[in-house]
């Protein structure tokens, strides 16, 4: 999924403008389930954690929990979402 790695950079970016250096990446089994691919490519620590669902938490571990700029939060279930209702109008062949 080309969209979730283009959220996942974008993610990335807007912490270092930030100062911050993002260092790990939290995320649900929803999650993980959809973007397998994209996180082998991923040169950050890949946490899962049950709770986050289809959702993700790209964050710097030296200020999460400390200051509320300091990750992220992202999720596929929006893109997952769209990609059935594309494939139900594809069915509908109109």
């Amino acid at each position: 999924m080309q969209e979730i790695k283009d959220i996942l950079d974008r993610a990335i970016q807007e912490l270092r403008a930030e100062g911050l250096e993002p260092d790990i990446l939290l995320v649900g089994p929803g999650f993980l389930e959809h973007t397998i691919q994209v996180l082998r490519e991923c040169k950050l620590k890949i946490y899962k954690i049950d709770e986050l669902g289809y959702d993700a938490v790209v964050a710097d571990s030296k200020y999460l929990g400390q200051i509320k700029r300091a990750s992220r939060r992202i999720s596929v279930e929006p893109l997952l979402e769209e990609n059935e209702m594309w494939e139900e109008i594809k069915k509908l062949n109109v």
